[in-house]
């Protein structure tokens, strides 16, 4: 079965020469939920970029669904649906304006788009806020709107890049059962979270990044022998203390 998403020695060195990515390999296998952890600086953000066309790899091979991402571009993106932590919009967008104008972006005529459009302001409880100014949004809406805009074309891998940080307890369960409605109707997304419950609630396979290098990977109960926060810890070199603390 071709991978969802195939990673092979992937390096990404800046201008300046500080390595961002050092040899980066891993594989996610379709209709899987794949958590990316590690701490902040060790390459998750840039691996994402390179995946997305944001970076272009110094080195290496990147495919998703078989499609090379750098040399046939614009073919992956398509497949690919984004939804990072950062909310890049127009703040005096509506809700619907931004859904309406990724779907332009990816072709979608407008009958389609339109359809589109009103199926996901449905989908995330939408409608009663699809007029509003983007800016006026709760913190929960606005991630439930980022996540509509990733989704509008139909990709086939969903990235997820912190999608509930800064989201309360009530709002960040409804997200993750949106996600996990996505997930069993086969699409395969990609989170990365510093909430481990997160990854430990939504997550069937786990990769963990170190200093640009997948330092641990496999399946999620592998990592819930000891604690999937003590495996963590252990794994991107953490004080001894620190790991039976977590174990504790």
């Amino acid at each position: 079965m071709t991978p969802a998403l195939s990673i092979s020695d992937l390096r990404k060195v800046y201008r300046g020469g500080t390595v961002a990515v050092n040899d980066l390999s891993m594989i996610i296998e379709p209709g899987d939920f794949f958590g990316f952890l590690g701490p902040n600086g060790a390459g998750k953000s840039t691996t994402i970029h390179c995946v997305t066309g944001i970076a272009t790899p110094t080195s290496g091979a990147i495919e998703i669904f078989g499609v090379n991402a750098v040399t046939s571009y614009r073919e992956a993106r398509r497949l690919i649906g984004l939804s990072p932590q950062e909310f890049n919009v127009d703040p005096f967008a509506t809700p619907r304006q931004i859904v309406e104008w990724m779907g332009g972006y990816f072709g979608l005529h407008g009958p389609e788009r339109k359809r589109r459009t009103d199926e996901l302001m449905e989908r995330f409880d939408l409608i009663e806020h699809q007029k509003k100014n983007f800016r006026e949004l709760s913190g929960g809406l606005k991630r439930r709107v980022i996540l509509a805009r990733a989704l509008v074309h139909g990709p086939r891998l969903l990235i997820l890049d912190e999608p509930t940080a800064g989201v309360d307890v009530e709002l960040r369960r409804d997200l993750w059962r949106y996600l996990q409605e996505l997930n069993r109707d086969g699409t395969t997304i990609l989170l990365t979270s510093h909430y481990l419950e997160e990854v430990e609630r939504l997550c069937r396979t786990i990769a963990i990044v170190s200093k640009g290098k997948v330092v641990r990977s496999g399946p999620k109960e592998e990592f819930l022998i000891d604690g999937l926060e003590a495996a963590y810890l252990s794994a991107t070199g953490a004080e001894p203390d620190h790991v039976a603390g977590a174990a504790a």
